[in-house]
């Protein structure tokens, strides 16, 4: 049965600061949007280093995603609406217990790859499938560790960042430039012959690429063998 009013103010979890272990002190209680910050890009950023820093004490094995992930590895300070974690589809579980342990509020929507969170008023995507692929242990285990202002914790590899971003192509979700600036900013740490072999021959991709060789981003696609010119 949905609450409001008072009993709904008293029933919001608080989240526990990254500095807290748990029991020790009580929880923050609910965040006064007056004491976040103004800025949307730190408050995004303020939510993945608290959200980083209880899957690091909880001993998950995860991965920062999306466009903070971005920010870590240099790119641009320009954040998205939402900050993004990779786990294991068999993590899900225990993840969501540990987030709703520090005091978030977690739900499962409609899309059955993800479940969500809400830190500090901004949402949190826990991810266990990018483009249609789950997200594996070897994936996770090629995350870099580097710090997001003040807390450290696993990244994304920007291969593997490329790879999901780019592989999500399709005839209804094409948004070519989101990823181009992305594509650009960290293309001298990419590995693009793996990112197109694990995008195959998908028409979307393909197309992107083409886009990236004619910007001069990235060198055109090696000739596959017995089909070289003469």
């Amino acid at each position: 049965m949905a609450e409001n009013g008072e009993d709904a103010a008293r029933a919001r979890p608080g989240l526990r600061l990254a500095s807290e272990a748990p029991g020790e002190g009580p929880p923050v209680g609910a965040v006064d949007e007056a004491d976040l910050p103004r800025d949307r890009n730190q408050a995004i950023l303020e939510a993945a280093k608290q959200v980083g820093a209880v899957l690091k004490r909880g001993g998950h094995l995860f991965a920062l995603a999306g466009s903070v992930a971005v920010h870590a590895h240099g790119g641009s300070g320009n954040l998205q609406h939402d900050v993004d974690f990779c786990v294991r589809p068999e993590d899900a579980g225990p993840v969501a217990a540990t987030l709703r342990d520090a005091g978030l509020t977690v739900y499962s929507p409609p899309e059955d790859w993800l479940i969500k969170a809400t830190c500090f008023g901004q949402d949190v995507d826990v991810i266990f499938e990018l483009a249609h692929r789950p997200v594996s242990e070897e994936m996770l285990r090629r995350a870099e560790e580097l710090p997001v202002e003040s807390v450290r914790m696993p990244v994304l590899a920007p291969t593997d960042l490329l790879t999901g971003l780019i592989a999500a192509f399709s005839e209804h979700h094409c948004d070519f430039g989101a990823v181009l600036p992305i594509a650009r900013a960290l293309r001298e740490k990419v590995d693009w012959e793996q990112v197109r072999r694990d995008c195959g021959d998908a028409p979307m991709p393909a197309a992107f690429f083409f886009l990236l060789e004619r910007l001069n981003v990235i060198p055109a696609a090696r000739p596959a063998r017995g089909r070289e010119t003469p």
